[in-house]
């Protein structure tokens, strides 16, 4: 049984080493990986190794760090502040261990727990932020493995963002009363105007927002960010579309997005649906625009969650031209759109050399009309075509299609449930698109990718089309005999 309140056996702290000599001990890869880790930090390297290998004597000449060729000496820990022994002898590793704990200077001895004053952790970096992560030397690869999710999670702008932040402490302190006041400018500093400047690299434009931020007395902006959900799997949303998540006070999205992907927002975000699946809208497009309006001019940090890409038939257009003509500030964060996780489900190259170097992506209804849209040529001369929602007019599709001149043999891909553990995988050619109409049992978004560079897929997992429409065919013929 767990322990109900564990208790840590090494408590973290971050030590001061500016300026302040670190001593090494050790010329092997135990030693290269503590002076690299140690590198990230302003402390002065002190390496002793005798003999150092290729990488140790590459990393010294790359960093300038001091290298004393001799064998070790206790003399050779003066003055620091920290000692890692690192030598790959135990003996060598205890007797570091005993002289440094002798003149009062904290030990870590690589892979001997017991020799240690301190464990170093894995570590996030972003400079003055750092994010320690330590399991008292029980688990490093676990420290590893979690450090990476976190660097993941934290914006690389993270570091000049609080550097930032630290020019204005003073100042907020000095014209902002404690308490609620100052907590808002804080928390619209870290994650409205400033902030968005810092990660588009316009650090004066940043400097010039959080100005702004404290001298007005105006309401806090609203801001808008236009997100691609990607096809459906949560380990294909975006980085920065997972953290705007996490930061929302809002998050409006799409029927077609899956609750696993709006999950992953903040808890206690205000969730908002607003449909948009084929033939049931709980929301014009209209009304979608006149909310995110609305929204933004209460303050709300609001994400717009889209399935696929905000740009690919997203109506993003729409939304943007709203949010400009009020004056509400937006971005767009671009996802995986259902075309790539298709082609992706089908191991498929979209383009091939020497077969197909274009690509088209369109709407099945973009040929219900009587003149056939301009990408058909580009169809016909090689391109590969993606169609979006085309289940229901998939023979119409077919049959423009070959009338235009497309040849009926050739090659169709069909993916219902893009990326998704459920998803079901098709193939065939253009004369047997049509038998995906009668698919009752395709009852998830349906993507379709025509062209000669689908013949070069990989087939194993997915199932015939014309086995359906030989089925389909034969049914209706023992329907007519019936009596």
């Amino acid at each position: 049984m767990p322990q109900a309140n564990p208790k840590l056996n090494a408590f973290p702290v971050f030590m001061r080493v500016e300026g302040e000599a670190v001593a090494i001990i050790g010329g092997g890869a135990e030693a290269v990986a503590k002076a690299r880790l140690l590198d990230q930090s302003s402390a002065v390297l002190r390496i002793i190794a005798e003999t150092a290998d290729t990488e140790l004597l590459s990393f010294i000449a790359a960093t300038g760090a001091t290298h004393i060729a001799a064998p070790y000496d206790v003399a050779h820990l003066g003055g620091a502040v920290m000692v890692f022994a690192a030598s790959g002898d135990e003996a060598l590793d205890r007797r570091v261990a005993e002289d440094a704990r002798r003149l009062g200077i904290p030990v870590n001895a690589v892979d001997r727990p017991e020799l240690c004053d301190f464990f170093t952790p894995a570590l996030v970096n972003r400079a003055p932020v750092a994010i320690a992560i330590g399991t008292e030397g029980a688990g490093p690869v676990l420290a590893q493995m979690l450090r990476s999710r976190i660097d993941r999670m934290l914006s690389p702008s993270l570091g000049p963002l609080a550097t930032l932040a630290a020019s204005f402490r003073g100042a907020a302190e000095k014209l902002l009363p404690k308490g609620n006041a100052r907590r808002q400018f804080w928390s619209s500093f870290f994650q409205g105007a400033p902030a968005r400047a810092v990660e588009a690299g316009e650090l004066s434009q940043a400097h010039d927002a959080a100005v702004d931020l404290l001298m007005s007395k105006a309401p806090v902006a609203g801001h808008i960010a236009l997100v691609g959900a990607g096809p459906g799997a949560e380990d294909l949303l975006t980085l920065r579309a997972h953290r705007l998540l996490m930061e929302a006070d809002v998050i409006v999205h799409d029927a077609l997005v899956p609750e696993a992907i709006v999950a992953m927002g903040r808890r206690d975000a205000e969730r908002l649906p607003v449909g948009k699946r084929k033939g049931c809208h709980t929301k014009s497009q209209a009304e979608i625009n006149a909310l995110l309006v609305e929204l933004g001019k209460q303050g709300k940090r609001v994400v717009r969650l889209k399935s696929g890409d905000p740009l690919v038939f997203g109506r993003a257009g729409e939304e943007m031209a709203a949010l400009r003509d009020a004056g509400i500030a937006y971005d767009v964060i671009p996802g995986v759109t259902a075309a790539f996780a298709a082609a992706a489900d089908f191991e498929l190259p979209l383009t091939l050399r020497g077969v197909s170097s274009s690509m088209v992506f369109t709407t099945g209804h973009d040929l219900k009309g009587n003149s056939l849209p301009d990408w058909a040529k580009l169809a016909i001369s090689g391109a590969t075509v993606a169609v979006y929602m085309g289940r229901s007019v998939a023979a119409e599709v077919a049959g423009r299609l070959i009338e235009a001149g497309l040849a009926p043999d050739t090659a169709v891909a069909v993916v219902e449930n893009a990326s998704l553990q459920n998803r079901r995988r098709f193939h065939g050619t253009l004369a047997d698109l049509p038998s995906l109409e009668a698919r009752a049992d395709l009852t998830g978004p349906v993507m379709t990718i025509i062209g000669d560079a689908v013949a070069g897929a990989n087939f194993e997992r997915s199932e015939p089309l014309a086995a359906h429409s030989h089925e389909s065919a034969a049914n209706a013929v023992a329907a007519e005999v019936e009596p």
